[in-house]
């Protein structure tokens, strides 16, 4: 029973919960009646979700035996929504060691049903002939459906929803290049489906028969080729008519290269994506709706699926995005707050300042840091960072912001990541640009014994081997430009931001 006498609902476990489906199937699955725990390496990413106190958290590590032998323990219905997307040479084996770990552990705990949101994998191409990311898909599939425990295998090609990243990269694709000379794939025939469907979907996969164990084909009304997908959006965003040349010798690498270039997804998990468009990925069945409870629901055409991503990228009501889903270290990864620093060295640049603001005023242009609003210091240099990150492999700048002026644990911020928030105290940020050690960026709102407001920012570096002292050696003579700058500019911006109360208010 709940605390207020009713009968509860179904537990639902979900994996994947700080990713981009996930964080959007846990409010889905509560509305619906069910109670929801997650599995999350690091918990506290999930703190701030304005579900956060509905659903129960617990640490743990898909790969881990023990820690998922807990987290599915009362378990009704469990969701496996992760999927490695790196490039490494051993994802493959990571993939499948975990999905075997979870297949056992669920039939042991006595899990009613597994419900896995996977790629759709075009049936007449032998598996030697599939991208590594697929073939590990359907890998992964074949290993939960074996499990003995009923599974229902969703498989969806492009899902279309604001912040995804088959969405982020159409986007940034057809509004930069008004000429583009593409890869052949832009002929293939896709069949997109609208995120809003998915969840319904998985939301409804929950309430199957035990008799229903099996892979379903999960997309929308329209099959178009890519081609068509960016010339449809043009249109619908209101753009000039997109000029799309084709060139047959641009490989999978040398297009996710391209796409890391001119989009905010970046190499690594461009190269995923694109090698999944190589072959056709349409549906072969529409079996799904006769399983799912209720009447059938009509499933959202790609033209006001895109209207709908645009009208919450434009309104910043973006729940969820792809970047949400990196992690931000390993949790052995030392903590700049860690007591004598257990990690060596440490390099710091300390910046203070008295600010003619409110705290309130002073909050506000730190946590609006970031994104369009840049970084209040020296734009090119900032530019140019994030264009040699880009080069080497990184994520660069263009990830941007989730939300123009609300932060939480977890959000993805141009190359950084929040990493920890004080509302109205403290921000801090752990680099993912390519360095040779780890680096945290810190901006934090303090009181003087005067009462006087101050702003605090340090810099942060752990330097691995020879290479990383030398990096930082290299870079701090540039510290008082950048870094000196951006304090004095937050403090320029504070002091000139309209309505500041007082002065000398207490910090909240």
């Amino acid at each position: 029973m709940d605390h207020d006498g009713t009968r509860a609902g179904p537990l639902c476990l979900v994996t994947g919960a700080t990713g981009y489906i996930g964080g959007r199937l846990v409010p889905e699955l509560l509305d619906a009646g069910y109670r929801v725990r997650c599995l999350a390496r690091s918990p506290d990413r999930l703190r701030d979700h304005p579900w956060a106190g509905k659903a129960e958290v617990v640490a743990g590590d898909v790969t881990d035996a023990e820690s998922v032998a807990r987290a599915l323990d009362g378990v009704d219905v469990a969701y496996y929504l992760v999927h490695a997307m790196s490039s490494g040479d051993d994802f493959e084996e990571i993939d499948r060691r975990a999905a075997r770990i979870f297949a056992e552990r669920a039939r042991a705990a006595g899990v009613r049903r597994i419900v896995h949101l996977s790629g759709l994998v075009p049936a007449d191409v032998p598996a030697r002939e599939l991208s590594p990311h697929l073939r590990s898909r359907a890998e992964v599939a074949r290993i939960l459906l074996d499990s003995g425990v009923p599974t229902a295998v969703l498989r969806a090609a492009v899902v279309i929803g604001s912040g995804s990243a088959s969405f982020e990269m159409l986007r940034y694709l057809t509004e930069r290049l008004p000429v583009m000379v593409t890869p052949s794939w832009v002929h293939t025939r896709i069949q997109p489906v609208a995120v809003r469907d998915v969840l319904r979907a998985l939301v409804g996969s929950a309430g199957m028969p035990a008799d229903v164990s099996r892979a379903f084909d999960l997309g929308g009304p329209d099959v178009l080729t890519y081609r068509q997908m960016m010339l449809r959006y043009a249109a619908i965003a209101g753009l000039p008519h997109r000029i799309i040349l084709a060139v047959p010798m641009l490989t999978p690498g040398l297009s996710s290269h391209w796409v890391g270039l001119v989009t905010p997804v970046p190499a690594s998990i461009a190269r995923p994506l694109t090698e999944s468009l190589r072959h056709e990925v349409v549906c072969h069945e529409n079996d799904i709706a006769r399983h799912l409870a209720g009447p059938p629901a009509p499933l959202l055409g790609f033209d006001d699926a895109v209207r709908l991503a645009l009208q919450r990228v434009r309104e910043a009501r973006v729940t969820t995005r792809w970047s949400s889903a990196s992690v931000p270290g390993a949790p052995s990864d030392p903590l700049p707050t860690d007591p004598d620093w257990a990690g060596g060295s440490l390099y710091s640049d300390h910046r203070e300042l008295p600010v003619d603001a409110s705290p309130e005023a002073l909050w506000r242009v730190v946590e609006g840091i970031g994104g369009e609003n840049g970084w209040y210091s020296f734009p090119l240099a900032w530019a140019v960072r994030g264009w040699l990150d880009r080069l080497v492999g990184g994520v660069g700048l263009r990830r941007g912001r989730r939300d123009a002026a609300r932060l939480r644990v977890g959000d993805s911020l141009d190359f950084w990541r929040v990493e920890a928030i004080e509302p109205g105290r403290l921000l801090r940020l752990r680099a993912e640009m390519r360095l040779p050690g780890l680096a945290w960026l810190e901006m934090g709102v303090a009181a003087d014994e005067d009462g006087r407001i101050r702003y605090r920012q340090r810099a942060l570096f752990h330097p691995h081997g020879l290479l990383g002292h030398a990096y930082w050696w290299c870079v701090s003579p540039f510290h008082s430009i950048v870094f000196g700058g951006m304090a004095r500019n937050i403090a320029r911006a504070a002091a000139g931001s309209a309505g500041r109360e007082p002065k000398h208010a207490a910090v909240p």
